[in-house]
């Protein structure tokens, strides 16, 4: 294979790399889970994270194979630091520059590569997590985003790592400051908190207000809250603050909520933790927060999710401090809100696969995999709702003498108008072929899908020439037995549905 060129600022990237003291150790967990979670979302037998040091390549973790050393001229990583992007090579034996590596011409045979840099803080390259499958085949922009936001999470967890390193080292070598130190090393174990905390199957907000609580305590802060911008507004709610506050601070939360504009209401874009030392001097302090004893405050981003944006807000009240914002205090405040940012961006690459593995790719309904799970979280809830299986006449004449072109039109125009239709009262999912169903509230009842439809085969109908209908067959959950399934209760009504027609087209005709 053809070996790839040094870095123009390689003793700039080397220097780096050493920074973080990462070679040559054991296999830490935190980073395991990461290449194990890339090899569940991409679906892809290999998987690594690697450090491209002077003459070699060197393994952190790896999933599918166990050879943490080879040489750098023969790697492929060498070439993806060489970027700032992910290098994606669909197929190895096509590209000049790895069609001879010996892992290609032999065993495991690899055929698809692609890995994301880590970048570290400076913008150095330092490494790679990397993805590698036995068979040719490309990656969806999701599937990058998936590899990029997993390489990000990888870096914050290279990151803490080294920020804890770096503090134990200080506890050792700086006896003299051994108070402020036990306090950076309690900011350590509570980013460790954070982050754990983060890997609990909590709602994004559950999970932010908890996070702030924690930080909040580590710092001794004496009020503490979680601010979320929706629609360019803040909502904001208190998670802790002293019993001997100030009336107006202690539900600090309540005044800004109810005031149009403060120091907090123009925080949404902010990307880093801004500190105000002396509260009263900023131009949009509240007077009658001034009055009850505020000295400072500090927001920091927590990411969004959503379309809501998160923030911390803490503050410091009472005597005068010359640094109300320690540098242990900024220093837990920035890394929390780094690895509470990374994990959103990890959460959120997560829910993109899973939605799109629940989405049907031609009219964006939802598919057969999402009715199959969605129907049995109904019936293990034990909720009453209601069942509308439908399918399109005429269709398939309509593709015999249109075209499919003009049928997926069709049921494009179709799913967005069940969809506009039902308003966000229930779920509209693609069976297959022009074979919909609705999952409804139980007061839904057939006159109510009647008028649905009523409005959405029209709207189909403006994709073709032809004439095109709809049947369909509803059903309740309080119907079902042991006989036969809610689905097979409606299919049957909408094939009655179907007979009814014909025999009445038919009764017409003579």
């Amino acid at each position: 294979m053809l070996p790839a060129p040094v870095p123009p600022d390689e003793a700039e990237r080397l220097l780096d790399l050493a920074h973080y003291h990462i070679l040559d150790t054991g296999r830490e967990e935190v980073f395991d889970r990461v290449t194990r979670l890339a090899a569940r979302l991409l679906h892809v037998p290999l998987t690594a994270i690697n450090f491209v040091d002077v003459d070699r390549h060197w393994s952190k973790s790896m999933v599918g194979y166990d050879a943490p050393e080879v040489p750098r001229n023969a790697t492929f990583c060498a070439w993806t630091i060489l970027q700032d992007t992910p290098l994606v090579v669909p197929d190895l034996t096509q590209d000049v520059r790895f069609a001879h590596h010996p892992g290609v011409v032999h065993e495991p045979h690899v055929r698809m590569y692609a890995g994301a840099p880590l970048k570290t803080p400076a913008g150095q390259r330092i490494g790679t997590l990397c993805v590698l499958d036995t068979e040719a085949r490309t990656l969806g922009d999701e599937d990058l985003k998936a590899l990029q936001d997993l390489a990000a999470t990888a870096m914050s967890e290279l990151e803490l790592r080294n920020h804890v390193q770096r503090l134990q080292q200080q506890v050792s070598a700086q006896a003299e400051h051994s108070l402020d130190l036990q306090r950076s090393l309690a900011h350590a174990h509570t980013l460790e908190a954070v982050h754990e905390l983060m890997d609990l199957p909590l709602s994004p907000e559950d999970a932010a207000r908890q996070a702030a609580g924690l930080i909040g305590q580590a710092i001794h802060a004496d009020w503490t809250g979680l601010v979320i911008f929706e629609d360019g507004r803040p909502h904001t709610q208190r998670v802790y603050g002293e019993s001997a506050l100030h009336p107006v601070l202690f539900d600090l939360a309540a005044h800004l909520n109810a005031s149009h504009t403060s120091v907090t209401h123009r925080m949404e874009g902010l990307t880093e933790p801004y500190y105000l030392d002396t509260y009263r001097e900023h131009s949009e302090a509240l007077p009658a927060v001034i009055e009850a004893g505020l000295q400072a405050a500090a927001w920091v981003p927590l990411g969004q999710w959503q379309g809501k944006t998160f923030l911390l807000l803490t503050l410091r009240v009472g005597q005068e401090r010359e640094l109300p914002w320690r540098g242990s205090d900024r220093t837990l405040l920035e890394a929390a809100g780094r690895s509470v940012r990374a994990a959103f961006h990890a959460r959120a690459g997560v829910e993109a696969a899973i939605h799109t593995a629940r989405q049907d790719a031609l009219t964006g309904a939802l598919n057969r995999r999402a009715f199959d799970e969605d129907l049995e979280q109904h019936q293990v809830l034990g909720s009453a709702f209601t069942l509308a299986l439908m399918d399109l006449d005429g269709f398939k004449a309509l593709n015999d003498t249109e075209g499919h072109a003009q049928g997926d039109k069709v049921l494009q125009l179709f799913a967005g108008a069940l969809k506009a239709e039902l308003q966000g009262q229930g779920e509209v999912y693609r069976l297959g072929g022009d074979e919909f169903v609705l999952l409804l509230p139980e007061a839904w009842t057939a006159d109510d899908v009647d008028e649905v439809l009523d409005v959405a085969v029209p709207i189909a109908q403006q994709g073709c020439l032809g004439r095109i209908g709809a049947s369909v067959g509803v059903a309740r959950s309080a119907e079902v037995d042991e006989r036969v399934s809610l689905p097979e209760l409606a299919d049957a009504r909408m094939y009655e549905a179907k007979r009814r027609r014909k025999a009445l087209r038919a009764g017409q005709g003579s």
